[in-house]
């Protein structure tokens, strides 16, 4: 069966700018492909320390991963993203923030969830303006559905928080549709969550608000 997945590869040519720092970095703060599917992968190896994991799905070129991590010096972030531009893109601006406590992987994050983090081994879920997909034929591969829902909040610490945005209405609609729905989790707001203040504003986003789009931002908790 073909597998029907919450994102789309984009091309992956890099700029003079992103080739010079996917050249610097990647052999350091990149996990490769392959190296997921080695036996006795330990994520930890990668940052060198045993730190609070916090997850960052679809992070784009990294306006947000930066500035988040930055602030949170005694976390290490994992941040997911398949368009090889925008991780290049996310090195330079982590090499002119100085920030260290970052790494980036390439693979699925639905079966990464699944494979390389048990139960609890997440601190905080990050998941902001995930691919609306906004034809109806396409709403299958919309990434909040009931089976990642339950994946996700097992992955997560109980306690732990899953921080959500999105700036379709629909879309926000069936997020909250599913994850109250979702007996691991509870809606810390009762509804949508106030801006997280932390929260940069992105170039992303402010696409999304200049096209007349309201933004809808989401936090739950693991029970």
């Amino acid at each position: 069966m073909q597998e029907v997945l919450s994102y789309s590869r984009r091309g992956n040519r890099l700029n003079d700018r992103q080739a010079a720092a996917w050249e610097r970095r990647h052999a350091t703060w990149w996990v490769p492909d392959d190296a997921v599917d080695r036996p006795g992968f330990d994520l930890r190896s990668w940052f060198g320390r045993d730190a609070p994991l916090v997850v960052e799905i679809g992070s784009g070129v990294g306006e947000a991963t930066v500035e988040l991590a930055a602030a949170r010096p005694s976390y290490d972030v994992l941040a997911f993203e398949v368009w090889h531009p925008g991780v290049a893109d996310t090195f330079h601006r982590l090499e002119q923030a100085g920030v260290e406590n970052v790494r980036l992987v390439s693979v699925d994050a639905v079966w990464s969830l699944r494979h390389l983090f048990g139960t609890g081994g997440i601190h905080e879920l990050w998941t902001f303006f995930p691919d609306p997909w906004p034809k109806k034929r396409h709403h299958r591969r919309r990434l909040v559905d009931p089976v990642f829902a339950h994946l996700a909040a097992d992955r997560l610490k109980p306690g732990g928080l899953w921080r959500l945005a999105t700036d379709w209405g629909d879309y926000a609609e069936r997020m909250v549709e599913v994850l109250d729905t979702e007996p691991l989790l509870e809606n810390v707001h009762a509804g949508p969550a106030p801006r997280w203040a932390d929260r940069p504003l992105t170039r992303f986003e402010r696409r999304g608000l200049d096209a007349g789009r309201s933004i809808t931002d989401l936090t739950y908790r693991r029970v």
